[in-house]
């Protein structure tokens, strides 16, 4: 039950930055942080990471479905240590923080604007879901038990 009271946590962090950035974002369009450097953006993003695969919703909120019940299932009856709870549970928390998105306006609400970096915007769910598979690949070449069996 702790699992799923963490996601319910970082899911709540996202939605409130997201419906703060529907009220103060969304008529403004972008706002200057750091000028030519860091922007608060507007965007409704209806594809995938980086805007790719526009338009197809179902193959997202399928994917964010699975990729969670999964997550949980394989949290609740596998021994793993906190790295990689930590990396599941965001990856969980990031893809439903999406599909909450999804389901309930039809796109995602993007307003990270790093503009010395790259052109996309992207989201705190954007965040949880890449933070957490950086650190589930590093769990997974580094702590995983099962790696030690297959040799």
């Amino acid at each position: 039950m702790i699992y799923e009271l963490i996601v319910l946590l970082l899911i709540g962090i996202d939605q409130v930055s997201k419906i703060l950035a529907l009220k103060y974002l969304k008529n403004i369009g972008s706002i200057p942080i750091i000028q030519d450097m860091f922007h608060l953006t507007y965007v409704e993003n209806r594809g995938a990471a980086f805007g790719m695969l526009q338009n197809n919703q179902i193959i997202f909120i399928i994917v964010a479905l699975l990729a969670s019940i999964y997550g949980l299932y394989y949290l609740h009856t596998k021994k793993v240590n906190t790295l990689g709870k930590v990396s599941i549970l965001l990856i969980i928390s990031g893809a439903l923080g999406n599909l909450i998105d999804r389901v309930r306006l039809g796109f995602v609400v993007d307003y990270f604007d790093f503009r010395i970096i790259w052109e996309y915007v992207f989201n705190i769910a954007d965040i949880f879901v890449v933070l957490g598979t950086i650190l589930l690949c590093i769990y997974i070449l580094f702590y995983d038990d099962n790696k030690e069996n297959q040799k």
